[in-house]
């Protein structure tokens, strides 16, 4: 694959296409590119906005003319000052994904004023808890400020709009969510619901708009551990939802709060209470949601992770043989419902005392967990008298001792949780996209380095659904003959972390699981690419 002639860092193969693209465009360039035998050489490369920090999509098409404009700007050539501005920007690179900001269309609103000397713009970072937002403020006021006309610099630091990753109908309380992050352990005791608070309270500290639900109807732990002065939920009269329940920043909500106390019903009826609550409460823009997932691996844990789309989860142990045998069942289970598992927290492992360091409970569970399910990252974290107190008095250990050992210890998991939703939302948005240059289906899907093509015509003839298969005798209603060979798909997007939604030109919208997609016959003989318009 030739690299682009007269483009710096922004150019890219166009095997690294990518969907979700956000408006806008940052440069574009004329200049040669070959691709599987054909020459595109009258065709404009185009680097968009995108809503995750990854490598920047390369889509081609035929060009009419030469002005082009960044987002939020007047419309000028970028040419000159502003090319200048983001030659030098592209030097910053995302330390996580080997990628420079301005490819990761991080740069927005940008002005110059070559005369003066002034350059402004915005960097619209992907979550508000951008572990590294203040190097990237840092470092753009320097390479600009190195440019020899430039005589002041103003940046400006945003985040995108919270925003699911999910093209199914969600219920309207979840739609302005960008991560549900599960803490589960499916055993009782071990600590879960301390991680979930502290883990909520260490992403708000970190300037993210979060939430946290308890979803255990049984025996509700968040009215222990914080203390609002407000303890009963409201309902709106109007719109009949819940109004959360607020402190220190972070919206709350719990069957506890409800004036209820402890539940005793049937599982059917608990399942039915946690998605009422989880579903119309007015929870507003969340970056993080935080669900404190109940011991088990029952009803009420299907019904959330199948009714919500869950992001991730982290999941809590303790160094006994006995705590890791329930873990393994709900990290089996995450993996039978495609949420990934980014994280275990392996709690009360170790005390100090005369010098030396003492494991009471044993050694080796969360390890364990590590080796057998390839889950990344382990943390650990001591028996702490202060960690107990704090959940006892109603207020978090982060918020009471934000500069001791357990604080540092949840801000190195609030990293691990940002870093690894942000991957996970990039690999989501960009698992199916169609190559409309070869009018092929790219798949790539999460988790796996390979990536493979598939015949439109082949995706839509394998329709599961009732209106292309009869569900009780299994007999093919959609024949072959129905799907024309050049049919090609309106929109690809994705559904949780298990499917994509595909529409086509007939009205249609199908599903299709990544396994289905798997299983579909390949493309091995590449169609040649569509001949300019």
């Amino acid at each position: 694959m030739q690299l682009l002639q007269g483009v710096t860092a922004l150019s890219l193969p166009l095997s690294m296409s990518r969907t979700n693209i956000n408006r806008g465009v940052l440069l574009q360039k004329r200049a040669p590119f070959v691709h599987m035998g054909g020459c595109y050489s009258d065709y404009l490369i185009q680097e968009r906005f995108f809503k995750c920090p990854h490598p920047a999509l390369s889509i081609l098409r035929p060009i009419r003319g030469k002005a082009a404009s960044v987002e939020g700007t007047s419309s000028v050539s970028i040419d000159g000052a502003e090319k200048d501005v983001l030659s030098a920007l592209s030097q910053i690179i995302d330390p996580d994904f080997g990628t420079d900001i301005v490819s990761c269309g991080f740069v927005k609103d940008l002005h110059v004023e070559e005369l003066l000397g002034e350059v402004s713009f915005r960097l619209e970072l992907t979550t508000p808890a951008c572990p590294i937002k203040g190097m990237f403020e840092q470092r753009a006021n320097e390479v600009v400020a190195m440019l020899p006309w430039v005589k002041k610099v103003n940046v400006k630091m945003s985040a995108q709009p919270a925003k699911p990753v999910f093209a199914g109908q969600l219920p309207k309380g979840l739609q302005t969510i960008s991560n549900i992050i599960a803490v589960s352990s499916c055993k009782g005791g071990v600590g879960k619901s301390t991680i979930a608070v502290n883990l909520a309270y260490t992403l708000a500290g970190m300037g993210a708009k979060v939430g946290i639900f308890d979803a255990d109807v049984y025996g509700p732990s968040l009215p222990t551990m914080v203390s609002p002065e407000s303890r009963l939920l409201e309902m709106n009269p109007e719109t009949r939802t819940i109004i959360p329940i607020e402190y220190l920043g972070v919206k709350l909500i719990s069957f506890g709060f409800a004036g209820q106390g402890r539940a005793i019903m049937r599982g059917p009826m608990v399942s039915g209470v946690i998605d009422q609550l989880l579903t119309t409460t007015e929870w507003g823009e969340l970056d993080y949601l935080v669900i404190d997932m109940p011991p088990g691996t029952g009803d009420i844990q299907l019904t959330l992770c199948q009714v919500v789309p869950l992001t991730a989860a982290v999941i809590v142990t303790t160094p006994q043989k006995l705590a890791f045998i329930d873990v393994a069942k709900g990290v089996r289970m995450f993996s039978k419902l495609k949420v990934p598992c980014v994280a275990v927290v392996e709690n009360m492992c170790h005390f100090d005392a005369d010098g030396k360091r003492y494991y009471p409970f044993g050694k080796g569970s969360g390890a364990q967990v590590v080796q057998q399910f390839g889950i990344p990252h382990l943390f650990d974290l001591p028996i702490q008298p202060n960690l107990s107190a704090s959940g006892d008095s109603g207020m978090p250990e982060v918020v009471v001792d934000p500069q001791g050992q357990v604080a540092k210890t949840f801000q190195d998991l609030g990293v691990c949780v940002v870093q690894q939703c942000a991957k996970i939302r990039q690999q989501v948005s960009t698992a199916v996209t169609y190559d409309k240059s070869i009018r092929a289906i790219r798949v790539k899907v999460p988790a796996s380095d390979e990536e493979f093509l598939l015949h439109p015509a082949t995706v839509r003839r394998n329709d599961r659904s009732a209106q292309s298969v009869d569900e009780w005798t299994g007999e093919q209603k959609l024949q072959c003959s129905d799907i024309p060979e050049d049919i090609e798909p309106e929109e690809i997007r994705p559904m949780g972390n298990y499917a994509v939604s595909i529409t086509w030109p007939d009205g249609f919208s199908q599903t299709a699981p990544y396994d289905q997609l798997e299983s579909i016959e390949r493309l091995v003989d590449l169609p040649q690419p569509a001949a300019a318009v």
